[in-house]
């Protein structure tokens, strides 16, 4: 069962395509953080979904929010699917152990051996304020994104944004 909305949102150190480190915990205090968990790199949903964000950037900046993809793709692969991409955000590797952040958050799916699409928008403090998930093969829309920000986003790049 995926995790709910008001709880703390599990710490977690994973690559990322260009092999560097990255915390969740290293974010709290600093940004909100929207992680959104995806089943495969080059398969054609995760694609069009990670192209819609990649087109709509200014969503998550604009509002101060850190956006990070999470699949169970290799380092390697993600690097390579991001440049053919042009995605400009942080994509994580949940590689090895095979799918362990997915499966705290409680999306993992055994069965297929990858994570659901599912996403978890996460304030400053580390607290999961909204999130959303799909059923397999669905994809995720843009106006869920857009009302998932708005309830971690600050209240003065909030404000100025209006």
């Amino acid at each position: 069962m995926a995790l709910e909305n008001d709880t703390q949102a599990p710490d977690f150190d994973l690559a990322n395509q260009f092999g560097e480190h990255v915390r969740l915990s290293d974010f709290r205090g600093r940004k909100p953080v929207a992680l959104v968990f995806f089943p495969l790199a080059f398969s054609s949903r995760c694609t069009g979904e990670l192209c819609e964000l990649r087109d709509n950037l200014a969503l998550f900046r604009d509002h101060g929010v850190e956006l990070i993809g999470i699949s169970v793709d290799s380092k390697a692969s993600l690097r390579a699917w991001a440049e053919q991409e042009g995605y400009d955000f942080t994509l994580l590797a949940d590689f090895w152990p095979h799918g362990a952040v997915a499966r705290e958050y409680g999306v993992f799916l055994e069965e297929k051996g990858f994570a659901n699409r599912a996403t978890f928008v996460i304030d400053v403090d580390g607290v999961i304020r909204a999130s959303f998930i799909t059923a397999p093969g669905e994809s995720r829309s843009l106006s869920e994104y857009t009302a998932a920000v708005a309830e971690v986003a600050p209240a003065d790049l909030d404000a100025a944004s209006r």
